[in-house]
This record gives structure tokens, sequence and C-alpha cells, in this order.
């Protein structure tokens, strides 16, 4: 595949730590002059000469210049990440120092790389498909656990071997058909239609389980956005604070008393929710800054995947709640309904009183009484009860999109198998479905598209 696009003839560098001050950097060279360019800044040795996998310790200069004293790992190609000869150059963590070897390295023949250009040379050369290829930036950015779960799971090849397996299936009848065209005034038949009809049924019920899981692997990726709103001075900055166990809101007894957005990130069993406190909802107000406010308010309860509405348990009435739930309903809106100060009252009063309300929990925002139980509630409600991350779970975008055209074609295939359709049209079916699985791992893949994708990785990886 690399022999088909151009500009990969050459040598890349590239710090590949991160920028600023520390310990170490580590400064990565990968290509043909690899070796050639760090050995004119070693003397120590010639390290065109050492074993591959190999460590060496020693001073790097430029000229008379001493750059610094540096470990120079090698890995010889294709036995190293990206199948080419790489070297890692570690030295201080000084950036001029950082500077100053990346500088001289392409002095000599080296050019800055690309974003992502060392993963997508490991790409090119066979050593990753592309669903482990985007895995390994999923991996970088995991902020949880279930997000590095996830990404391990699909660098190993977990995800590439469901739709590997599939496709292997579907070649091997595509062929037999393929092969029927070549009979056709034969009127013979290769390919075994009971056989291929449950292999189609397989392929949909594997294809609609991974379709399903995006919704929880799109959770684990991005995290969730969870809008607190309510009435002025229900609670909603004491609530924050307190699921954040800290003082990060301006909390006191006067209604209006936050007038923007306020918005922190809390991980709550691995999945990361993006918590906005709002100005409080009154329909009223003289308060042109409060006003602003307010619809501030109201664009992040439309923007939120969950809405927490958190109201005054003892002064609400169930008229009020009940038109506030039939207007989240209806605009189709996941919420929560919460309770607040319930401390100061019966909860088995309190249950009478809003009985027949779902979704709703009786808390204290204050003395924190019962906020555990609300936070199991959003976990519950986020998940649907799948907190299963050790499979398979999709969550690449670009994956779901092709994933669509693989269960459309495979309707296809299903409709013009129940059909008797000619062989040569449900050919083409199937040449569809092999071309969106095979777009997936990267069997079918244009330079362009994989620029793009390999753009939003770091640079140095």
């Amino acid at each position: 595949m690399l022999g088909k696009l151009s500009g990969w003839d050459d040598t890349i560098v590239a710090l590949a730590t991160p920028t600023g001050i520390g310990a170490i950097g580590v400064i990565r060279l990968s290509g043909s002059d690899a070796f050639r360019v760090v050995n004119e800044l070693f003397p120590s040795k010639d390290l065109q000469a050492q074993p591959s996998h190999t460590l060496h310790v020693g001073f790097l200069k430029d000229g008379d210049q001493v750059l610094d004293e540096v470990v120079v790992a090698l890995f010889k190609g294709p036995r190293s990440y990206t199948g080419e000869d790489v070297v890692e150059v570690s030295c201080h963590g000084s950036p001029y120092i950082q500077q100053q070897v990346i500088q001289s390295c392409v002095s000599r023949g080296a050019r800055l790389a690309k974003p992502g250009e060392f993963t997508q040379r490991a790409f090119l050369h066979g050593k990753l498909d592309l669903v482990q290829a985007e895995a390994v930036a999923d991996l970088i950015a995991s902020n949880t656990e279930a997000s590095r779960k996830a990404a391990l799971h699909n660098i190993r090849g977990g995800f590439s071997a469901v739709l590997q397996q599939l496709r292997d299936r579907m070649l091997q009848f595509s062929a037999l058909i393929e092969l029927e065209l070549d009979f056709a005034q034969e009127d013979v038949e290769f390919a075994d239609r009971s056989q291929f009809f449950s292999l189609i049924n397989e392929a949909e019920r594997t294809v609609q389980h991974l379709l399903q899981s995006f919704q929880l692997g799109n959770v684990i990726k991005n995290g969730v956005q969870v809008a607190i709103i309510g009435k002025p001075n229900a609670g909603k900055s004491t609530l924050l604070n307190t699921l954040l166990n800290e003082n990060r809101a301006i909390v006191s007894d006067i209604a209006g008393t936050t007038r923007d957005t306020i918005e922190e990130t809390l991980n709550i069993d691995g999945i990361l929710f993006r918590l906005v406190d709002t100005a409080g909802i009154r329909q009223h107000t003289s308060d042109v800054i409060e006003s602003i406010g307010v619809e501030k308010s109201l664009e992040k309860m439309r923007q939120a995947d969950v809405v927490i509405y958190l109201f005054d348990a003892n002064e609400t009435s169930v008229n009020e709640l009940s038109e506030v739930a039939a207007n989240m309903q209806e605009q189709s809106i996941q919420f929560l309904l919460a309770g607040n100060k319930a401390d100061k009252s019966d909860e088995t009063l309190l249950e009478e009183k809003f009985l027949g309300f779902e979704h709703i929990t009786f808390i204290s925002a204050k003395s924190e009484w019962n906020v555990d139980e609300l936070k199991e509630k959003l976990v519950e409600m986020v998940l649907h009860g799948s907190v299963q991350t050790e499979g398979t779970v999709v969550t690449n975008a670009r994956h779901q999109h092709a994933l669509q055209q693989v269960a459309s074609s495979l309707s296809d295939i299903h409709r013009g198998l129940d059909d008797k359709i000619p062989g040569d049209l449900l050919a083409l079916d199937i040449r569809r479905c092999l071309h969106y699985l095979g777009e997936i791992t990267g069997e079918i893949s244009n330079e362009d598209r994989l620029d793009y994708i390999f753009s939003k990785f770091c640079i140095g990886k």
C-alpha cells in the first residue's frame, strides 16, 4: 500500500513527549535515513553497525557543539512501530535542547513529521489496520477507565477480528457467486443459498449489535453533558458543589445569585459527566443580566444529553412539576427529577405527594443526603443498564456511518435472496457490503481520507 502513496520515502522527526519542561524528552525519527541522521550527531560509536533493539549512551554533537548527553534506542525495520528504521533519542527535558536536537536532524535531511504520521506509516506498512490506528489516538485521549478499556480492546484487534471474520466469509460466497456468472449459460449454482441466507442473518445480528453499542461508545469516548436546571434558590449551585466535593459555585440565600453557566467535569463509575450549573429559570425578571442568564440556561438545557431538574420538594406543587415534566417530554429531553431540601420533610409524605412521577429522587444537596442515589440513577439513565466495556464497543462516528451502510447492504442482500434475484444483481449488493466493511479497517481507502483521519492525531505519534 505504501508504494501507491506519494511522499512516504523520506525520514521524519518529531518530539514524541509533551512540550514543556520535564525530566526527559523523547525525539523520534522514522525512515530509511533515520540511522544515518542520528549517527552523524553521535560520535561515540557507529550506530549503523549496532544491532536492533539496543540502547546506547553518549553525547550528541553538531560539529564542535555538544548538544546533550543522551540515550539512543535503535529499532530496525520491519521490527519497529512504523515498520521502518526508527531511532528514539532520550535527551534532557529542556525545550531549548529538544529544539536544537530536532533542528540538527532536519539540517541533515529529516523533515518535521505531520500529526499522526508515525502511526499512519505503521498502518501503511501493515503493522496496524485503520481501526487499531484510530484506537491509538483514542487511548492517548482516554480520560476514564471505560475509555481506556475500549481503546485497548480495539488496539488488540478485537473490533477488527469481528469485521475480518465477517468479511472473509462474505468474500467466500462472493467468489462463488461471481464464478456462477462465468457459467451463466450452464444454469449452475456453486454458492449454497441456504448457507448464505444463514450467514446474512448472522451478519445482520452482529452489525445491529455493533450499531447499538455506539450509544454506549459515544458516552465512553465523549462523556455526557448534564445540565442542572431549576428555579432560583432551588439549590443548583449547592448540588454542583456537593457532586464535585468542592466549593466551585457561589452559594447564597439570595435568589438569582448564579448569573452565568458554570461547567465542571465529574467521573462517576468510569463515565465522564460534564456538569453545567445554570442560572435559575423564572418567567419574569426586570434584571437584564439575569434575563441573559436565564436564556443561556434554556439553551444549555436543549443542548444537554441529560437534564437534572432540581426543585424544592417542600414548596413545589404537583401541578407545577407536571407542567415541567410534560415540557421536557415534549422536547424529547432525557431528564431526572430531583426534589431538594427533602430532609426538612417526611420522605413518605413526599413520595405520596409526588406519586406517579418517574425518575424522581429526593435529596438534600446541603447535607449530601441521598446524593449517591442520584448519581446511580444518572449512570443508569445514561448507560441503560449496559456497563460491559470489555467486548467490542463502537466509539468512532466514522465506523458507525460505515456500519449503517453495511446494514443497508445486508438488508438488500437479504431481500434479494428472498426474491431470488439473478446472481449478477446479488453480486452488486455483496460488493457494496464488502466495500464498506473494508473501509472501516482501511483495506479500501484513499490518500485524502487517510490524511484527514491521521491529521487529528498528536504530532510525534
